[in-house]
């Protein structure tokens, strides 16, 4: 064995693969226990269709569910749902929002179809139609994400080997850390001077990155087995096709999955898309604008979602707004210029959250020629107040920001509006973000808050502005729900 990859007692021979079994909590049962729990799921959302419809109707329908039943999960199965979340670190049902919109479609049509031929009084009404494809789109979202949920509860987090040193590495264990998607627990991670770090103290195999290339497939299914490892994250920052190579036979070899962190972050940037001419890949980027007609349709929804808004949530609003009055001295709402689009400024509209004279305070807090970066975000604020502190936690202070969405100063979604003396400290590189109006929520509420550096906010708000879709603002809007759930970073 060569003297670069030290050992932590005597090496472990390789894993033989396990059959499943939900006594041994090891090994490919875990993926197949969630496969088998999301087709639970996916069987409610048939029954709770069904149910609804039938009351919809006015008949009983509960017997077609049996013959359903098979092509429902035939269906869902030939649309990938029972198999995305393996190969993926970080997947959430939210992701696969539009594979279940074309499940449900294509699974209603067919009912429908089938009941036409069969029921005596002919084809499903448009109305019990509508219905179950409210119903089921509806139940497979919540029971997917009850089940999913439950999975990861009754099922110990993946045993994941980091393999990689500098900034690459760093970057990959920060985004475990903030992300809430994955079910992952790193057990191994090699670090710059050769040597291993592991999750519970121990010190499991290592490999200096640098030397990566150096070792042959048997030396890196030591170092996996030692671990015993059930992902591989390879995060090295230089990478050759040979020892990728050598790493995947390695991987395929102890059935164990695995995720490559390109070294070329810069040059594979957020706007690509991997696409194949035969079996050649091909990196494709995305270099022009959002078109006119889907900015018109982000521009529509903000309007009709904000004033709806605003009437739905008015009773809470003027609650918070008489909790503010009798909390603290001063103004219900606090107005500040941010910067907008373009940089144009605007008065952003909050509850107020800080003491009346906050601003004229903030020396006591802070100094602008002490900031190294153009952010400014303190987790214990002297100047909050008791009731903003709840009201920052739970986002309550931001709903006013509905009347700038109307107005136009806002979007629903978007980069964070900041101070226009901070967005003055902008380096022409960073001015990116005012490629578009600012959000009330957006890529750095769900990804993290008030935890992320000001260069990681960048990366995640670059890869939104340069990957826009209405679909991503979908996908970020139910996201927030969860995240302010959480409330994490939110201070």
């Amino acid at each position: 064995m060569p003297a670069r990859l030290a050992t932590h007692g005597r090496p472990q021979a390789a894993p033989v693969p396990e059959e499943y079994s939900l006594f041994r909590r090891r090994g490919p049962w875990k993926d197949a226990l969630r496969r088998r729990m999301l087709a639970v799921a996916d069987t409610l959302t048939l029954l709770l269709a069904i149910a609804v419809a039938s009351f919809a109707e006015g008949h009983n329908l509960m017997l077609w569910a049996l013959g359903l039943l098979p092509l429902w999960l035939l269906i869902a199965k030939v649309e990938g749902l029972y198999d995305k979340d393996q190969p993926k670190i970080w997947y959430l049902t939210i992701d696969e929002g539009p594979a279940l919109l074309h499940w449900v479609t294509v699974c209603v049509a067919v009912t429908s179809l089938l009941m036409a031929a069969v029921l005596d009084d002919g084809w499903l009404s448009a109305k019990g139609a509508a219905v179950m494809w409210l119903t089921a789109f509806a139940g497979a979202v919540m029971f997917r994400s009850a089940v999913r949920n439950l999975w990861r509860r009754i099922v110990p987090p993946e045993r994941g080997l980091v393999i990689g040193s500098g900034q690459l590495a760093t970057a990959v264990r920060r985004k475990l850390k903030l992300e809430p998607g994955h079910h992952m627990e790193v057990v191994g991670y090699t670090g710059p001077q050769g040597t291993a770090n592991g999750s519970n103290g121990g010190s499991p195999p290592g490999v200096d990155t640098a030397q990566l290339h150096e070792l042959d497939q048997a030396d890196l299914e030591e170092l996996i087995a030692a671990t015993r490892a059930e992902r591989v994250i390879l995060a090295a920052p230089e990478l050759d096709e040979p020892t990728l190579a050598r790493v995947v036979g390695s991987c395929r070899s102890l059935g164990v999955k695995l995720s490559v962190t390109p070294p070329m972050r810069a040059m594979l940037g957020t706007a690509t898309e991997l696409s194949h001419i035969a079996e050649l890949p091909v990196i494709e980027y995305r270099t022009g604008e959002a078109s006119r007609s889907t900015m018109a349709l982000k521009r529509a929804s903000d309007v009709v979602i904000s004033a709806v808004g605003l009437l739905v949530l008015a009773p809470v609003m003027a609650i918070v707004a008489l909790a503010i009055k009798l909390d603290s001295r001063g103004p219900v709402l606090f107005i500040q210029p941010r910067a907008g689009r373009n940089g144009v400024p605007f008065p952003i509209l909050k509850f107020r959250t800080m003491v009346q004279d906050a601003e004229a305070r903030i020396s006591e807090v802070m100094s602008l020629e002490d900031l190294s970066e153009p952010m400014f975000k303190m987790r214990h604020d002297p100047r909050v107040t008791r009731l903003g502190r709840f009201l920052r936690q739970t986002s309550l202070d931001e709903l006013p920001q509905l009347i700038n969405v109307v107005r136009g100063d806002m979007s629903l979604v978007g980069p964070r509006p900041e101070a226009l003396w901070l967005v003055d400290r902008y380096s022409e590189t960073e001015r990116f973000r005012l490629e578009m109006r600012p959000g009330i929520t957006g890529p750095m509420q769900v990804h993290g808050r008030g935890e992320l550096t000001f260069q990681e906010r960048l990366a995640v708000e670059r890869e939104y502005v340069e990957n826009y879709s209405p679909r991503k603002d979908m996908k970020i809007l139910l996201r927030t729900v969860s995240a302010v759930a959480r409330a994490r970073g939110a201070f």
